[in-house]
């Protein structure tokens, strides 16, 4: 019949029509529900990489601009509690110790962190001291207040065995005291850089005197003038914003102060170390460490005081003064120290 094709027709569409909308709706939500979460999933780690990169760039020492920018506000942040409560734990008490050689007596009295270290010690003692000399073993083990060196301890063992008459070196919990008479000076210098080592921070009193060589009497300000410059750089510390060659606010005093204690002995030479905690890349801490004893020097000499008796030298990270491992210990660390080399 005519109408019957039309009417199937009209019939048929309709129905295929309304059977690919149903269809199409599953789709879109099946793809939905894959890019959907995809799209989040970056969006969040993309947010997270962006935090951890700006928590690990803050407090760096690369002498960058944004370390810069993050160094000045760290006493007054929430941050810096951390150090008061982890210091106690990072930094050991040094216990007292002496090594003291007296006629043909040599006496060790320390304290060493295990047995393995005392039989070192001891071993190294035997082995430098000359025949004929009565050992007095003062040596004792506890592991929270014994020397972090057994290197430092043999190399006083090793000054002291080659001292002309009697000679000694002590620590009272703040300074390393020594005296009496060596060889020469480089046996004057090494006691006194190992007795740095031995008690890190203590103040170095280096007594140590070496025979005349016809040269005139020496001055009480001269004679007394290391100890002197210890005892003052230990309570003038001279501290550097992070990544920079320059000096804190707390630290600008110490400079003019140290200038007028080199004056009163216008014979001693000076060095001056610069040095830098670890968090920046090690190719850029020694650059960094010298810059800072470069800028010390030259104030120094702004202030009066001769190039030639200034040395500078740049340390890097090699020799902390304080744990790394804290905000405080890395802020310390940023430093310059004017000693006699």
């Amino acid at each position: 019949m005519p109408g019957s094709a039309d009417d199937s027709r009209s019939d048929t569409t309709p129905a295929t029509a309304s059977s690919k909308l149903a269809r199409r709706p599953g789709v879109v939500w099946l793809l939905a529900l894959l890019i959907v979460p995809l799209v989040l999933t970056t969006l969040l780690v993309a947010w997270k990489g962006e935090g951890l990169r700006a928590a690990s760039a803050d407090d760096r020492d690369t002498g960058s601009t944004e370390a810069q920018a993050t160094s000045t506000p760290v006493p007054s942040t929430p941050a810096q509690s951390s150090p008061a409560q982890t210091t106690a734990s990072d930094e050991r008490t040094i216990a007292p110790f002496a090594v003291r050689r007296t006629g043909s007596t040599f006496t060790v009295q320390a304290v060493v962190r295990d047995q393995a270290a005392k039989e070192t010690v001891l071993a190294d003692v035997n082995s430098l001291l000359p025949e004929g000399t009565e050992f007095v073993d003062q040596v004792s083990v506890d592991e929270a207040t014994g020397l972090p060196s057994t290197m430092a301890l043999s190399a006083l063992v090793r000054a002291l065995s080659a001292a002309k008459g009697d000679a000694s070196v002590s620590y009272d919990g703040s300074t390393v005291t020594l005296s009496g008479q060596v060889a020469d000076q480089a046996t004057k210098a090494t006691a006194a850089r190992a007795a740095a080592k031995a008690a890190p921070g203590a103040v170095i009193a280096n007594q140590l005197r070496v025979p005349g060589t016809g040269k005139p009497p020496v001055s009480e300000a001269c004679r007394t003038f290391e100890t002197r410059l210890a005892r003052l750089m230990s309570r003038n510390k001279i501290v550097f914003l992070s990544g920079t060659a320059l000096v804190n606010e707390a630290s600008r005093p110490s400079l003019p102060r140290a200038a007028a204690l080199i004056r009163s002995c216008p014979t001693a030479r000076i060095e001056i170390a610069g040095h830098t905690d670890n968090l920046g890349d090690p190719a850029t801490s020694k650059p960094l460490s010298q810059r800072r004893a470069d800028t010390a020097k030259a104030t120094l000499v702004r202030l009066g005081i001769p190039a030639d008796r200034l040395i500078s030298r740049g340390y890097g990270e090699l020799l902390p003064l304080a744990s790394n491992r804290t905000a405080a210990g890395r802020i310390a660390n940023r430093r310059v120290e004017i000693r006699v080399p």
